[in-house]
């Protein structure tokens, strides 16, 4: 495994439409944690030995940017010290607009963060405040700014779409100003409605409209044609890049390639014989009382078989512009992927397309992606 996540599950404000395993934390509960963290870290090394370099860290949350420069950086020198890091690793970081100070971006290049993921998710005011965001447009601008001058030279900005009462026009205005920030990675992830969040009550109260299909398609469009004219690459369903700049760490997950997780709500996947998903219960109290006594705190949670693997792989792969490996897919599993899915790829001959060797959606393919890769599973 050359990969390793650090879940922060805490917040300055919980954001109406996340779903996510996150709390409102004290300072004091963020340096109990950052403790137990450094516990986890020991622990979990010798629940699976690790020898190689880490090659990709990523701090996510919850708001990782609520931990300070020097709890970063505690929590980095022990990770060094206990798995080693590769010289070259991507380190990366959450960080929200109106949680950050040019002096704590400074700190946290220092301690070793070198990619920032920025939450920026509008760059309207007005929808800044529908979305409970603790930060305004120019503050979102001075951020980037801040990073930049704090040295950070590979930033990646998050933004919403198919927001409510949200027009091709507004939404064309958000992308324009978000690109005159240049960044070199680019995330759009369209609103959803998740169960159990106050979006998914004030919609069944009526108080929310959400967006309609073919304006969700149109945007997405849009996001895509803009993107490509400002030479990012569209590289997976929802993320962009520069050239050189793809997420390493996400391509990970999306390679089906292990990686190791630490903290309250956390997910390892072990590559090993057909892989296994372990996962640390969201339980605080628990996973603080297993940590002082020493015990691990992940659980298994899924232990997969060859079909398991072989519907996991085509899930993961047709996500990405790289597409699903036929050679790569022969070599797993002994038979060509449409030898094994006959009917799905019968079915799908419009929308999957098979370039240099591998099998890929087109655009409309991403659009419905969910509804066509039910036929895989």
């Amino acid at each position: 495994m050359s990969s390793l996540y650090l879940h922060i599950p805490f917040c300055f404000k919980k954001c109406p439409y996340c779903d996510f395993f996150s709390r409102v934390g004290s300072p004091e509960q963020l340096e109990e944690y950052v403790e137990l963290l450094n516990l986890d870290i020991r622990i979990l090394q010798q629940k699976f030995p690790h020898n190689s370099p880490l090659e990709t860290i990523f701090f996510g949350g919850g708001t990782p940017s609520l931990l300070s420069a020097e709890q970063i950086g505690s929590l980095l020198n022990n990770v060094k010290g206990t798995f080693d890091i590769a010289d070259n690793a991507e380190i990366t970081l959450e960080a929200n607009p109106g949680t950050v100070s040019l002096g704590q971006l400074k700190g946290y290049r220092q301690a070793g963060v070198n990619r920032l993921s920025l939450g920026i998710q509008s760059l309207n005011d007005k929808h800044l405040q529908l979305l409970g965001r603790i930060h305004t447009a120019d503050q979102a601008q001075d951020c980037v700014l801040a990073a930049r001058a704090a040295g950070f030279n590979n930033l990646s900005l998050d933004l919403m779409f198919a927001l409510p009462d949200q027009d091709l026009s507004s939404l064309e205005e958000d992308l324009s100003l978000l690109l005159e920030l240049r960044p070199e990675h680019i995330s759009l992830y369209g609103l959803s409605f998740e169960e159990g969040t106050e979006f998914s009550v004030r919609r069944q109260r009526g108080e929310l409209t959400t967006c309609g299909e073919s304006l969700y398609a149109d945007q997405y469009r849009l996001l895509h044609e803009r993107m490509n004219v400002a030479g990012f690459e569209h590289y997976e369903i929802s993320n962009f890049a520069r050239p050189g700049y793809r997420c390493r760490h996400n391509q990970v997950y999306w390679r089906r390639q292990g990686c190791l997780a630490l903290g309250c709500g956390a997910h390892s996947f072990v590559a090993d014989g057909w892989g296994e998903r372990w996962h640390v219960p969201p339980d605080m109290s628990a996973y603080r009382q297993k940590l002082q006594n020493g015990q691990v705190v992940c659980e298994l949670l899924e232990s997969f078989d060859r079909q398991g693997a072989m519907t996991e792989i085509v899930y993961l792969a047709l996500r990405t512009a790289d597409g699903l490996s036929r050679k790569r897919f022969r070599r797993q599993f002994g038979s060509f992927p449409e030898e094994l899915f006959p009917d799905a790829f019968r079915h799908q001959a419009e929308r999957l397309k098979l370039v240099d060797d591998s099998w890929r959606y087109d655009l409309q393919g991403w659009l419905l992606y969910d509804h066509l890769i039910s036929a895989f599973l």
